[in-house]
């Protein structure tokens, strides 16, 4: 039986929906039923229906049509100007575009601006342990996700990778920045601006010979997509830092989730798939995300792209085996393999040997003061390697980044 169009479910008012039937990534998961209880999300209720054929449907049906009457190039000129949350909508706006979008960046009841407070603390502390997870364990992970991997290579945003993970960084930044969701903040205008650009993917990716070809879904993005990258970004830094025995305050923790809440609230995931709790969210990435993670072609060639972020540097030559180390170490030795990603003699055994003593240190629960100077020596070298290797991900920010909604798809593809 055909999977259903995106035109059926627009059709159908998404009764679709109703059935309970990220699109599956093998032909085992298929089978598989979503079982994921909308009692454990934010919302505490739902319908209960499978993500995996529930899109985004108000916003596709907009940015298609955008896309269809030539109004694209105008909106991106026009949306360049709106870069704070508090700022009005720019004049011009198609009126169909503007009523969406102001109702769109409008925060959820559930918001609470004292929990996000207490998130940008967290932040402040923990920025060098998320900036190496959000690189190395986020956003390479990224390439081993089979439906996002195609989805980007074939996209636009394949043809410039650099663009493509600074544009993507600007999330990361934008949400552990001071007053990321008040009117001065930016987090919300990234959040919205983002989600068009799902939507003309969406529109797009399924006139790309090359993405049907490789695909075995017919729409991209699908909620369930959407809940794989979000488990990719906090749910993975969470269970990283726990590995790690990183001493997290329960206030801080329940505030950083929070703030990814509200995130992926704005990136247009429904509340129903949002999950409650740590607690919760580790029991859905069991469902969505780990099962799905496996090597493809595209995957290899992104993962190899963004190993070589740093040549403008060194040309790679220290930069590459190193962040293909960290690679190694926050994925471990699988999905570094399936990555094509090769072993290194030197940085391999020195960041696995060096990294549970320097979690120790940073935390004050290793005193170095009477170490020898060598080794204080050493510590220090390997914090900058770390930070070096993180600023990598997050090095764009010299000149405005404008997230725009494409018109077309990879053009070299």
């Amino acid at each position: 039986m055909d999977r259903p169009s995106r035109r059926d479910v627009l059709i159908s008012g998404g009764a679709l929906g109703t059935l309970g039937a990220l699109s599956v990534a093998s032909p085992a998961q298929a089978s598989t039923l979503w079982t994921w209880s909308p009692k454990g999300s934010v919302a505490g209720a739902g319908r209960g229906a499978d993500p995996r054929w529930v899109w985004d449907p108000e916003v596709d049906a907009l940015v298609a049509s955008l896309l269809d009457r030539g109004d694209v190039p105008k909106v991106n000129a026009l949306l360049r100007t709106w870069t704070k949350n508090g700022q009005p909508l720019p004049d011009g706006l198609p009126a169909d575009l503007r009523d969406f979008m102001e109702r769109a960046r409008r925060l959820p009841a559930w918001a609470d601006q004292s929990k996000l407070a207490t998130a940008f603390e967290f932040n402040e502390k923990r920025g060098l342990y998320l900036g190496v997870t959000y690189g190395f364990a986020s956003g390479m992970m990224s390439t081993a996700i089979p439906k996002e991997a195609r989805a980007v290579y074939y996209s636009k945003g394949g043809a410039d990778m650099r663009d493509r993970i600074t544009k993507t960084a600007k999330l990361g930044y934008d949400i552990g920045s001071e007053k990321a969701f008040e009117p001065d903040g930016e987090m919300i205008v990234t959040c919205v601006k983002t989600r068009l650009v799902h939507a003309a993917v969406r529109h797009l990716l399924p006139k790309s010979p090359y993405w049907t070809k490789a695909a075995d879904e017919k729409i991209p993005i699908s909620q369930a997509d959407m809940m794989v990258t979000w488990h990719s970004l906090p749910t993975t830094v969470m269970q990283n830092l726990v590995r790690w025995k990183v001493p997290i305050p329960d206030a801080e923790s329940e505030a950083f989730l929070l703030s990814w809440q509200l995130a992926g609230h704005m990136l247009g995931i429904q509340d129903e798939y949002i999950p409650k709790s740590w607690d919760e969210a580790n029991s859905q990435a069991g469902q969505v995300l780990t099962p799905v993670l496996a090597p493809t072609p595209e995957g290899v060639k992104l993962a190899d792209i963004l190993l070589n972020l740093g040549s403008t540097i060194d040309g790679g030559i220290l930069t590459k085996p190193i962040l293909g180390s960290l690679t190694r170490f926050m994925l471990g030795n699988e999905i570094a393999g399936w990555l094509k990603i090769p072993r290194d003699p030197l940085w391999d055994p020195l960041i696995q040997t060096l990294w549970p003593p320097f979690v120790a240190v940073r935390e004050g629960l290793l005193d170095l003061t009477k170490a020898p100077k060598e080794l204080r020596q050493l510590y220090w070298a390997f914090d900058e390697i770390l930070r070096q290797g993180a600023l990598l991900y997050l090095s764009g920010f010299k000149t405005p980044i404008s997230i725009e909604i494409p018109q077309t798809n990879n053009p070299h593809y």
